[in-house]
Parts: C-alpha cells; sequence; structure tokens
C-alpha cells in the first residue's frame, strides 16, 4: 500500500548534482559522468503527510529514501502494543536501511511533519556502486554511521542518569541541524515529550522534569516545542563530567 504522494519526475525532480542536501546524502569529489549516474538513481520523489508512514514494519524493502524536507521518527512496537522509538531522521539523512538484511522492513517510518523523500531503487544503487566506487564507499559509510548511532543509543540507555541522557540527546539533535545550516543554540522539536521519553527510555513525566531542571539551572529556554540553548557548555558538562584531580 503506498501511503504517499508521488511526485512526478518531469515537473518536481531536482537533480543531485544541484541539491542543497548532496553533501550530506551524496558522495563528494565526483566527475560529470559520475555525477549524470548519481543523478539517475532517484526514482521519483514522494510526499508524505504528517503522521502517516513512508513504510512499515514487515513491507518488501526495495528502496532506501533520502529525505529532503521533513522529520521522521522509526520505530517498533514493543510486547505490550507501544511504539518504542528508535531514532529519529532530518532531512540529507537516508532511511530504509533496516530493510537490507531480511529485504523487508523491520521498523516503521512516521513522518513528523509534511516531508519529501528521493526514492532510490537498491537494486539500482547496487548495480551503480559497482561502477562508481565512490558510491559503494559512501553506502557503507552511511550504514556504518548507523551502527555507530545504535551504539551511541546503546550506551545512553545503559549506563546514563536522565540528565545525561537528555542532554545527550539535545547536543546532538543541534549539532545535525547546525550542519544543515541551523543555529547552534535554538532549535525546535518535531518530536513530542513522549517520543523523546521513548527513544531515552525514559518516563514522560522524567523528560518534562529534567527539562524543567534544565530550565531553572539557566541551561536552556523551553517555550512548548521551541528550545533555547543558553549554556552549551554545561550540557556538555552533564554529559562528560571532568574528573576531579585529588
Amino acid at each position: 500500500m503506498d501511503y504517499t504522494t508521488a511526485l512526478k519526475p518531469h515537473t518536481m525532480r531536482v537533480a543531485c548534482s544541484n541539491c542543497n542536501l548532496r553533501e550530506l546524502c551524496m558522495p563528494m569529489g565526483l566527475n560529470p559522468d559520475e555525477l549524470d549516474k548519481i543523478d539517475d538513481l532517484v526514482a521519483s520523489r514522494r510526499k508524505v503527510k504528517r503522521g502517516t508512514p513512508l513504510f512499515r514494519n514487515g513491507e518488501r524493502f526495495t528502496n532506501l529514501y533520502a529525505i529532503r524536507t521533513g522529520f521522521f521518527k522509526t520505530c517498533v512496537a514493543s510486547e505490550d502494543g507501544r511504539d518504542q522509538v528508535t531514532g529519529f531522521q532530518m532531512a540529507g539523512e537516508i532511511v530504509g536501511l533496516d530493510g537490507i538484511v531480511h529485504d523487508h522492513h523491520t521498523c516503521d517510518a512516521i513522518a513528523l511533519e509534511d516531508a519529501e523523500v528521493c526514492v532510490m531503487p537498491f537494486d539500482r544503487i547496487e548495480d551503480l556502486s559497482r561502477e562508481v566506487n565512490a558510491l559503494q564507499r559512501h553506502v557503507h559509510k552511511i550504514m556504518s554511521r548507523e551502527i555507530v548511532r545504535e551504539n551511541g543509543v546503546m550506551l545512553l540507555l545503559g549506563s546514563m542518569r536522565a540528565e545525561e541522557r537528555l542532554a545527550a540527546f539535545l547536543l546532538n539533535l543541534v549539532q545535525r541541524l547546525h550542519a544543515r545550516g541551523f543555529s547552534q543554540s535554538e532549535l525546535i522539536l518535531r518530536m513530542t515529550r513522549e517520543e523523546i521519553g521513548s527513544y531515552l527510555g525514559l518516563k514522560l513525566e522524567t523528560v518534562s522534569r529534567t527539562f524543567s531542571k534544565f530550565v531553572d539551572d539557566g541551561i536552556v529556554e523551553v517555550k512548548q516545542r521551541h528550545v533555547r540553548i543558553l549554556n552549551t557548555d554545561a550540557l556538555k558538562e552533564i554529559v562528560n563530567p571532568q574528573v576531579c584531580s585529588s
């Protein structure tokens, strides 16, 4: 079932070589011939409405998706029926890697706001990787980054207190947004407090209480979903406290 709206290539397609997100989701240093081939990777673009899935757990895997605009969350259903958030993805990032192993998706990818993605058939990526070595290296880099991210989440959930988890989450989010040209100190949370808690392994009340503590300590300002970081060093200190010398 197609939950998204397909956009006609001749009216909506923008070549990868001219996309302002190319440095984030495509290999660099390609010659003109290789750039033309990369442009052909994108079969179409799709708009995904807020709250609707790009793909569902169990669906057949055929494509990777490069996010052009918008925010997504990936989640799986836990044994008690609740959704467990496994990640948040933004413009310039790739979703769909979960489907490579078993040829079907193992999670849901839900748009947190109206979004648009570039659809890249995986069989086309595999074929082109044999011709363009830089693409193969880039795909491996994306996969490696996902492994590193998952290891980081395991560390977050296994050994960090609530304050450390939320501080690390905010620092990571603002760093990723800054790489896309946004402010280093201000962000709008596209996800709910409940979704943040699900991702960080915290109850909703704990997330709200920790945000309030950061506000009371003068570390952040919070107005609904708008967050302004007043003291980045304080957040870093929470995540990586200085070892006191005896």
